[in-house]
């Protein structure tokens, strides 16, 4: 049976990465500066590239080139795609060189087929052991097991530990945890489970190099875990249903408790915000970016139940350097790394 250091060190050799340690493709968010840094420190980089046109994605696979030369991965989303821009996205990324693909939400098997043909690796996030099932079913090489604890769009009704320890069982690629994590600690805790690794989102969020508005990351330095709410009412751009996790503000007050179950056709398209020309909507699943003016606060604002141990806004390499270590004095031996790995 693989021991916990060797399925490290195997997702590492696999994606390419120092340390078992990935960021979350984070749509808006996690654009190339933040993949880059967080894949020259020696972690696994993502482009939360959900919705965004060919032309976008060209431009930051070349930025994210010119700034590292590590494997990196490019984040799309089936669910919350229009089809044709599915194609052209999976279509543009391949013909770009890309080495990896992340998939969230439904399993389509298709997509992971096009981008498994095509001699590039994919990683699925999913939020039940059956979702796990049917990606490594699909050809997925890692399984990313998403808790019901992390921020932004949530899969699963699921707790991260448990769910963690039941696709373990049921699949044979590597499974990385994800929500909630933030800290060494953590990163210890999944390994010594038999994680391949973690994945964190909220904790690169809130970093110097992430493209979310300042505004945002101070609420998330400034946030602990119990501000946060799983909500439905901001499902604008998303499939009915679809849940977020968010720092409480005005329009999560206003809810009264009810949190859920909201129809995406009686909520009011009010213009609140905008990137440029493009307006924002109350009730969307945006973000606010850097390029984002308007009411920031009644935005989406993403994070997970891990902001607590989230308390300054750092260089994404300070965030993994503190990580590794903490993780290393907990666990009394070096991570698994490559020669060369970053320090």
């Amino acid at each position: 049976m693989m021991t916990a250091s060797d399925s490290a060190t195997a997702l590492c050799s696999l994606l390419g990465c120092d340390y078992p340690v990935l960021l979350a493709g984070m749509g808006g968010v996690s654009r190339w500066e933040l993949a880059a840094a967080v894949a020259n420190a020696g972690g696994f980089g993502m482009l939360g590239m959900v919705r965004e046109s060919p032309a976008l994605i060209t431009e930051e696979v070349t930025r994210l080139r010119a700034a590292t030369d590590r494997p990196f991965a490019v984040n799309v989303i089936p669910a919350a795609t229009d089809p044709a821009l599915l194609d052209a996205q999976i279509g543009c990324g391949l013909d770009l060189g890309v080495p990896a693909f992340t998939f969230f939400w439904d399993v389509v098997p298709e997509a992971v087929a096009r981008v498994k043909a095509a001699g590039r690796l994919v990683l699925h996030q999913v939020g039940t052991v059956e979702a796990a099932r049917a990606a490594e079913a699909a050809g997925a090489d890692v399984i990313i097991a998403q808790g019901i604890e992390a921020g932004g769009h949530v899969h699963g009704r699921h707790p991260l530990c448990g769910l963690t320890e039941e696709i373990l069982e049921a699949v044979q690629v590597p499974v990385v945890a994800s929500g909630g994590l933030s800290t060494g600690g953590d990163l210890a805790a999944f390994l010594s489970m038999g994680a391949a690794g973690i994945q964190c989102g909220t904790a690169f969020l809130a970093t110097d190099e992430s493209f979310a508005h300042p505004y945002h990351k101070d609420r998330v330095a400034a946030a602990t875990g119990a501000d946060t709410v799983l909500t439905d009412v901001f499902v604008l751009n998303w499939p009915a249903g679809a849940a977020v996790r968010v720092l409480e503000n005005s329009v999560t007050k206003s809810l009264g408790g009810h949190y859920m179950g909201h129809d995406p056709d009686t909520l009011l398209r009010e213009e609140i915000a905008w990137d440029g020309s493009h307006p924002r909507l109350r009730y969307s699943t945006d973000s606010p970016l850097r390029t984002t003016t308007g009411d920031l606060e009644a935005m989406a604002l993403f994070a997970g139940q891990g902001a607590g141990a989230i308390c300054r806004i750092v260089p994404a390499a300070e965030r993994i350097a503190e990580m590794v270590r903490e993780a290393e004095r907990i666990l009394g031996r070096p991570l698994a790394s490559r020669s060369g790995a970053a320090s």
